[in-house]
């Protein structure tokens, strides 16, 4: 079928829009990889644009020597792995029992949930009930309370509701319980939402800081995005002499050698990811 003129215009059109978004998200990656890359003096003379100029690896060799910058990234690692893990077995004991026509109260339940994506306490009176909980200055306090996000249940349950009820009749007809079907019928199928939802919630995790800021005064336990908060703006919390800001230059290429250093786990885990992330989107959050 071919295409009217109006109609290829607008494809050009929306075509050159998306190009200019994909430039305006890759030009700021690609300086700051240039400037992780560049010479102190090409940094201060303000030479560095989108290739390296005097091209050296001494910010990399310092945060890899660094044991706070390995051990934050490791520690950010192992709390990622920790929170997706938990996140998912939430988020799926929370969508699958609603999924249940007959399950009573279920309107109720879905009322009091989706509430809570409206209205929430706020920072303060969450930094009481943590105190409360004694989870202030604990690793606790970045994995439980962020567990289960509404929005990526509600993707979830929107999944499995698309599963044929037929199937769930046949098996309980075999004389499966609930337990046996999720695991064996409802989560196989479920992969695509799944490793989308995983994807979300390790993101999520691992460019968090802000919770780290208001609840974790124990700096063994500063997740990588703080350490970096800390040291782009070089707040009184963290001696900027301590991060090697010895002069202008080197702690410019060093905040961007930083910069790449946490991002990079994620750029490769992501491609790995990617053939799940449309059809888990699009099929979750549309009920057929």
């Amino acid at each position: 079928m071919f295409k009217k003129k109006g109609e290829k215009i607008g494809d050009y059109v929306f075509t050159f829009i998306c190009a200019l978004f994909i430039l305006a998200c890759f030009l700021p990656l690609v300086n700051v990889l240039a400037r992780s890359l560049s010479s102190p003096e090409a940094i201060i003379r303000n030479k560095v644009t989108l290739w390296p100029r005097g091209l050296n690896f001494d910010a990399y060799r310092s945060v890899l020597s660094d044991s706070k910058y390995t051990w934050s990234l490791a520690w950010t690692a192992i709390l990622t792995v920790i929170c997706t893990i938990v996140s998912m077995v939430m988020t799926t004991m929370c969508a699958y029992p609603l999924t249940y026509v007959k399950l009573k109260g279920r309107r109720i339940i879905n009322v009091f949930i989706i509430f809570t994506m409206y209205f929430s306490a706020g920072a303060i009176p969450n930094y009481l009930l943590y105190k409360d909980l004694n989870l202030i200055n604990k690793p606790l306090v970045l994995i439980i309370p962020a567990c289960l996000s509404v929005f990526n249940m509600i993707i979830m349950r929107s999944f499995l509701d698309n599963i044929p009820e037929s199937i769930r009749e046949s098996a309980e007809i075999d004389g499966a319980g609930p337990t046996r079907i999720l695991l064996s019928i409802y989560i196989p199928l479920s992969i695509p939402v799944i490793a989308t939802l995983s994807l979300f919630y390790a993101v999520g995790r691992w460019n968090g800081f802000s919770d780290a800021l208001m609840f974790m005064n124990n700096r063994q336990y500063y997740p990588i995005q703080l350490l970096l908060y800390n040291i782009i703006n070089s707040i009184s919390r963290i001696d900027s002499s301590k991060e090697g800001f010895v002069t202008p230059g080197v702690s410019e290429t060093l905040k961007s050698a930083t910069v790449i250093f946490a991002l990079l786990p994620i750029l490769m885990i992501y491609p790995w990811l990617q053939r799940y992330f449309i059809s888990g989107v699009t099929i979750g959050a549309v009920k057929g």
